[in-house]
């Protein structure tokens, strides 16, 4: 699959609560078209939680959050949050993850 749309979200949690939020974000429900998604955390700042995404399309990503599953995540993720999550919309050029 190809990816044409894509973004880097960076959220900073609560105090000491870096490990729910990326626990959370790890079981976040899948979706065919969500073909990269990765989540990692700040060395200096266990509470700083980023995630990359890459998207067949700006649609497919546009529709999956507008699910049900989706909205429920975004709504447990509030909670958990220092202040709003920073985003930068990206189009991805290649690369690779091998965990």
């Amino acid at each position: 699959m190809t990816v044409n749309h894509g973004f880097h979200a960076t959220m900073t949690a609560r105090p000491g609560r870096g490990d729910e939020l990326i626990d959370l974000l790890l079981g976040a429900p899948s979706h065919p078209d969500c073909v990269v998604f990765l989540v990692s955390r700040s060395a200096g700042n266990p509470d700083s939680v980023s995630v990359t995404e890459g998207w067949t399309s700006e649609q497919a990503h546009r529709t999956f959050f507008a699910t049900a599953p989706a909205q429920a995540l975004v709504a447990r993720l509030q909670p958990l949050l220092a202040d709003e999550p920073r985003y930068a919309d990206q189009v991805p050029v290649g690369g690779k993850a091998t965990f």
